[in-house]
């Protein structure tokens, strides 16, 4: 059962021919096999899920596609009752009085949440190894890092300990760790998915996303998220498309770019290989592929850590021990208080990005760095507006190496922040972005393609995905972890 898509185990729901109560007692026996392992949950909420299960089983009409289908959700994503931590000891014990706006949604459309996955903290990080409760282990290569920020939403889709998950990408975090794990992540366009309940870290580049071990999967859960929300003023008064209407209907026709820049210095020969493989195959199948250009791609990881850390620096600014988060003991002064009260609460990585993003925005410094990075934002985009007056799709690997060891880069900030750099552009311009199991190295590791479409155009770029994965058929590679 557990070996199963989302779409199939929900055809077999809707038949009658499994149970939610089965599919869900699985799962939890899967992560209790697994997981000591894995390290892909922080917390699992059995008895809401066998709750919601047996509710699901009991329904004659099923709510929507995901009714009774066993989720897990990234411990950014608010969940009432049920601890939030971000990964930090900072909101250590916070139990959140109201869902986010996506867990009320897949609770809506009748998804069983079993719980809460690993990420590094506050989503800060490429390895998920900067969680201030455990490290989170690729199934494909145990000894290796799964991505990050949402490494644990990764693995339990590749480990299959649930059939879907939600996590955030505010400069690949979805995508990255998709491609190490050999799932499917997608990073809609910013506005699509209500953030409202999700822990801020760069709000103009947060946004909430599926992981899925099919193209279909991600589109499906992407379908019960999407569309605007009252709570969240940045959400797209938008009408939701179905997207997985156009999943099918190939590529003929279809105009993919290959953006010279995104074969990086120091990229693995064998990634570029694969995505060089992979055009030809879109063009096998009736796609019209050229070369192209994205010039000012060279300085979007410069621009992406000024502005991040600068809205990371006062989103976290409320945790001062007072309003929010971690208190410290025993503390004398109010100063005393909110200096401890971080020091002890925040992590070594949180630490440095909000020193760099109050640097960037302190007196004398915020022309010559924020609003500067803010300007070549305008630049990155532009890049892409001209891109896709010619092209429909652009095509690019998701990360320049496959998993590393845990441990190899984690001193090393600059390593760790380079392993963004081709999932940072389109973050920088808002567009969706999807990655998709693409080939497997020679050392038995995933490699992922990334495909990058216009705003609000998450359909094209499922279509495009599904046409590598029928080619492909990278889903039946299964870990045993």
């Amino acid at each position: 059962m557990i070996d199963q898509s989302l779409s199939a185990l929900s055809e077999a729901l809707a038949a009658g021919t499994l149970s939610s109560v089965d599919a869900t007692k699985a799962c939890l026996e899967r992560v209790r096999a697994t997981d000591a392992r894995v390290g892909a949950f922080l917390r699992i909420d059995e008895a809401g899920a066998l709750a919601a299960a047996r509710a699901s089983d009991a329904r004659k009409h099923k709510l929507s596609p995901l009714d009774g289908v066993p989720v897990a959700l990234k411990d950014m994503i608010l969940t009432a009752g049920v601890e939030t931590t971000a990964g930090s000891k900072m909101l250590a014990g916070f139990i959140p009085p109201h869902d986010a706006t996506v867990t009320a949604r897949l609770k809506a459309a009748g998804a069983v949440i079993l719980g809460k996955t690993n990420l590094d903290e506050f989503a800060m990080g490429s390895s998920t190894e900067s969680s201030a409760f455990q490290k989170t282990h690729n199934p494909y290569a145990l000894e290796r890092t799964p991505g990050g920020s949402s490494g644990g939403s990764a693995a339990a889709v590749a480990a299959r300990q649930c059939f879907g998950t939600l996590g955030t990408d505010t400069g690949g975090s979805i995508r990255q760790p998709a491609a190490l794990c050999n799932v499917v992540g997608l990073k809609p366009t910013w506005g699509r998915v209500s953030r409202s309940g999700v822990v801020a870290f760069a709000s103009s580049l947060d946004q909430v996303g599926p992981f899925g071990r099919t193209v279909r999967d991600a589109a499906m859960l992407l379908q019960a998220i999407s569309g605007r929300d009252p709570h969240d003023a940045t959400s797209a008064d938008l009408a939701v498309p179905d997207f997985t209407a156009a999943l099918e209907r190939g590529v003929k026709g279809l105009k993919v770019g290959l953006p010279r820049e995104y074969f990086v210095e120091g990229m693995d020969p064998e990634i570029a290989a694969a995505i060089r493989e992979a055009a030809k195959t879109l063009e096998a199948a009736g796609a019209q592929v050229k070369e192209l250009s994205l010039p000012h791609t060279k300085h979007a990881l410069a621009v992406y850590y000024v502005i991040a850390p600068a809205e990371a620096s006062s989103n976290l600014a409320r945790y001062d021990g007072v309003r929010f988060g971690h208190r410290t003991k025993d503390a004398k002064q109010l100063i005393e208080l909110y200096e401890r009260s971080r020091e002890e609460g925040f992590g070594p990585e949180v630490k440095r990005r909000i020193m760099l993003g109050t640097f960037a925005l302190s007196a004398g410094y915020h022309d010559a760095y924020y609003v500067k990075a803010q300007r070549v934002r305008t630049l990155i985009r532009r890049d892409f507006d001209e891109a896709f007056a010619s092209v429909d799709v652009i095509l690019s690997a998701t990360s320049p190496t496959c998993a590393w060891p845990l441990g190899e880069k984690i001193d090393d900030p600059l390593a760790m922040y380079l392993m963004d750099v081709l999932t940072l552009p389109c973050s920088l311009a808002g567009l969706p972005g999807l990655s998709v199991p693409a080939a497997k190295s020679s050392k038995g590791l995933p490699i992922g393609a990334q495909l990058i479409g216009r705003p609000f155009d998450e359909a094209t770029i499922l279509r495009a995905a599904r046409a590598l994965e029928r080619e492909r058929d990278l889903v039946s590679w299964i870990p045993t972890p």
